[in-house]
């Protein structure tokens, strides 16, 4: 084996290193580590646009049948956090979910999706509430990438059994936290 071969057998192994360690991550151009008023929930005595930021992910594992998101608060002061969005059968070719994806009459949510109830009661983005004077809360948004293409459940599942199956079927998880305060 001369000296070029060996150098190339050295980059070979160097670019497949680089390649596989690259993270799955999870990015947005709306989240700028506390939420606007854009993102706030309109109603319980909050009066925000209650629209879903852009998500997008890269570097989904090996394996990835679908994805799921999740947006969870557990500052929220009931003992068990509260899940302001829940969407799942995200097809495995998914990288992004648009603004305002999380609003279910706008059918702007990739096709085959399933948005469950939230805490509010309602499918769809709920957007942050935290109680006045409580301080700031963090907004975990995470994506999953799932060994399942489907999760065998509606829009009428609760926020504890579809979270469940995610962590059931979870290969990778990205996330990031922006905080709110009223």
């Amino acid at each position: 084996m001369n000296i070029k071969s060996i150098i190339v057998a050295i980059l070979l192994c160097l670019t497949t290193v680089l390649v596989t360690a690259q993270e799955f991550t999870l990015q947005s151009n709306d989240l700028k580590g506390q939420l606007t008023n854009t993102q706030v929930f309109k109603g319980f005595g909050c009066d925000g646009e209650n629209i879903s930021p852009q998500l997008s992910w890269s570097n989904a594992p090996e394996g990835t049948k679908s994805f799921a998101v999740t947006v969870y608060d557990p500052d929220a002061p009931t003992g068990s956090g509260w899940w302001h969005w829940i969407v799942f059968n995200l097809p495995s070719d998914t990288k992004e979910l648009l603004q305002n994806a999380g609003n279910v009459t706008k059918g702007i949510a990739p096709k085959g999706s399933v948005q469950s109830r939230t805490d509010f009661g309602a499918t769809g983005f709920g957007g942050a509430c935290p109680p006045e004077g409580h301080g700031f809360h963090g907004y975990i948004f995470t994506v999953y990438a799932l060994d399942v293409e489907k999760l065998d459940l509606d829009e009428n599942a609760p926020a504890g059994m579809v979270n469940y199956f995610i962590g059931a079927h979870t290969l990778k998880k990205a996330s990031v936290i922006s905080y709110y305060k009223r």
